[in-house]
């Protein structure tokens, strides 16, 4: 394959790339709790041939190299729900919630009550708490959370008792961009990332809110339009390439021997 084409072949992988993680966005532009991803491009040279006595010699190609990707980790919005169960990060810290796989950490604080009476996502991941997960009585109400997490209830009949249900974990990170997403808006922890950390003062809890996702759709939209101007631009260098090519071929067949 020829050189051109090999270049324009790798621009349009990245581009391709680059195009699946904007819509990405885009569709979880109201996800709750949900952080942008980024595609980063590096640039890939070609190995020249070792010989290089001969005229002209080798000249080194560059083509784009996918580099991976990383988490826009900036805070979201946040919005006010009513909800007495529901909770915003203010800050940098994640809640810690216990699924099939083990601990994972999110940003999204929409909660509700399981029937044992847990405080679980709305995937159903139970709400961690400093000595477990958090857990309700039949009869709890008036739930109170504090910006620290601290969880207490008015229970009993008379609904005069104070109690408490426990303090929601909120943990940081000393990398978190090497957090890995699963799915949308849960993460796993490799070594990479460090160990989770106590949040501190550093973050605090809103009751009755919730953090939207931080995308921003009019420039991920706009981002979408150059990427597809960007794939059609090299499609339509590819094809005048074939058509250089073809066109030599056909020359050349009509050249008497």
């Amino acid at each position: 394959m020829p050189n051109a084409a090999l270049v324009g072949l790798s621009a349009q992988v990245a581009l391709r790339r680059d195009l699946d993680v904007v819509a990405n966005n885009v569709a979880n532009a109201n996800t709750t709790g949900y952080k942008a991803n980024r595609e980063v491009f590096q640039e890939y040279l070609s190995p020249v041939a070792r010989e290089n006595r001969f005229g002209g010699g080798d000249r080194v190609i560059r083509f784009v190299q996918d580099g991976g990707s990383w988490h826009d980790l900036g805070q979201g919005p946040i919005q006010e729900t009513g909800n007495p169960l529901d909770v915003a990060i203010d800050g940098s810290a994640f809640l810690v919630v216990q699924t099939p796989n083990g601990e994972r950490y999110t940003r999204a604080g929409a909660l509700q009550i399981n029937n044992q009476g847990q405080l679980v996502t709305m995937d159903g991941s139970r709400v961690m708490g400093d000595a477990g997960p958090i857990v309700f009585q039949p009869l709890d109400r008036n739930i109170s959370i504090t910006p620290e997490g601290r969880v207490s209830v008015l229970e009993g009949a008379d609904n005069k008792t104070d109690s408490q249900r426990g303090k929601i974990r909120m943990v940081v990170f000393a990398q978190p961009q090497q957090l890995q997403k699963e799915g949308t808006n849960t993460y796993s922890a490799p070594p990479a990332a460090g160990a989770a950390q106590p949040a501190g003062t550093g973050s605090k809890l809103i009751q009755g809110a919730i953090e939207k996702s931080n995308v921003k759709t009019v420039i991920e939209i706009t981002r979408l339009m150059e990427i597809t101007r960007a794939y059609t631009n090299v499609s339509n260098l590819l094809s005048q390439q074939n058509d250089l090519r073809k066109s030599a071929i056909e020359r050349l067949a009509d050249v008497p021997t």
